[in-house]
């Protein structure tokens, strides 16, 4: 049976614009559960069902294919089936549905794998996704009602410790998987069902701004970053124009250039250094004069017209692997060296080829604290990797 993936992803969204594409720890939040989907291995084709192009160039980037929704069921009153159904009147290929909500970026593609399992070879024909909560419920009392709160689950003259309660099933959103057959019938959940229990440290869902700082902190110690595990990054190579600087050259009359660039670039080389972290520095013009002036200390090489050869130059000598190497860039010139790092970043304002090929898009513009910023990325996927090795 053809297995398809399906993520709904509106352009319109009350609580935070354009949601489904905002960076969330450097990535599109959609590209979160596009790279989970991708690489479980799972699926015969994936998809995003969308009614906005940004989006639509988003999906595509991370290697989807794009339904484009109706105005009918692109509207605030919209429910997911209505668009899951006219997923399916399009793709009569399609026999299972698996509906992966954008808004959980901690979803591995191990859960998915399992999911796919129940579904294809115990024959559930719907299996969605739930987490295990610890919490007491307790009946409304609405404004000028004469009565009192009941306990709903416990009994508060015997309270249960936390070890000593099971706690309840709670569905978290994660994922929704259904045969078409029940689709049709009008049901996301029905027939022969199961539940998947996902780790709380997976269960995170955003639904408004105030959770997005919260997601970001547990996507970066528990999100899913590709098939290979992190390493410690050991060299960090920085394109020197549109990243330390902001790519503008200002010349005098005596034909002197200048460029500007922004101390906590230099604060966050120095930071870099003193965990360890080999900072080298390349460009593809001739800007030795520059350098010398900024004092960064730093081995660096210019008039470049190979980053690539010079990038490989420099991981061999040292002796690292791919995955303890870390590339920002922002040009086309840049482009083979962020695919081959094993952590890549942008600025912002990076042309649309490089940030098609990083795995981090600062928020700071370049010459303008994107150092910096890729810096502290690096140092907290750096605790992710010491946290693993401890357990």
């Amino acid at each position: 049976p053809h297995l398809a993936a399906l993520v709904l992803a509106r352009g319109g969204s009350k609580g935070i614009p354009l949601k489904n594409i905002k960076l969330l720890a450097g990535v599109p939040l959609i590209g979160w559960v596009l790279r989970a989907a991708i690489d479980a291995g799972v699926f015969h084709s994936i998809w995003v069902s969308t009614d906005h192009d940004e989006i639509e160039k988003v999906a595509k980037q991370f290697g989807a294919q794009v339904h484009r929704r109706s105005p009918e069921v692109s509207q605030d009153s919209s429910t997911s089936l209505e668009a899951i159904t006219e997923f399916l009147n399009h793709h009569h290929e399609v026999d299972i549905v698996g509906n992966i909500q954008a808004t959980s970026p901690c979803l591995h593609p191990s859960d998915l794998i399992k999911v796919a399992d129940l579904i294809q070879k115990e024959g559930f024909d719907s299996v969605f996704s739930v987490v295990r909560r610890h919490q007491f419920r307790w009946s409304e009392v609405k404004k000028g009602e004469n009565k009192m709160t009941e306990p709903q689950n416990l009994n508060p003259a015997k309270r249960y410790r936390r070890q000593d309660w099971p706690g309840e099933l709670y569905e978290n959103g994660s994922f929704y998987f259904a045969k078409r057959h029940l689709i049709e019938k009008g049901y996301l959940q029905g027939g022969k069902m199961a539940y998947y229990e996902m780790r709380a440290e997976h269960s995170v869902d955003i639904d408004i701004d105030i959770d997005w700082p919260i997601a970001e902190q547990r996507v970066l110690s528990f999100g899913y970053f590709g098939k290979e595990p992190l390493k410690e990054v050991k060299l960090l190579v920085c394109s020197i124009d549109g990243c330390l600087t902001n790519g503008r050259i200002y010349v005098t009359e005596d034909h002197k250039e200048m460029v500007s660039y922004d101390y906590r670039d230099t604060v966050g080389i120095d930071l870099l250094k003193k965990r360890g972290i080999q900072v080298r520095l390349i460009s593809d013009r001739d800007c030795s004069k520059t350098l010398s002036a900024m004092q960064l200390g730093c081995v660096a090489k210019v008039s470049v017209t190979n980053k690539l050869q010079v990038l490989k130059d420099w991981q061999e000598d040292m002796g690292l692997s791919w995955k303890e190497v870390a590339y920002l860039g922002n040009e086309e010139s840049d482009v083979e060296c962020l695919k081959q790092a094993g952590m890549s970043g942008v600025p912002a304002d990076a042309c649309a080829a490089a940030q098609k090929a990083a795995g981090y898009i600062c928020k700071s513009r370049g010459g303008c604290g994107a150092v910096r910023e890729f810096a502290e990325h690096i140092f907290l996927l750096l605790e992710k990797v010491n946290s693993a090795r401890k357990q």
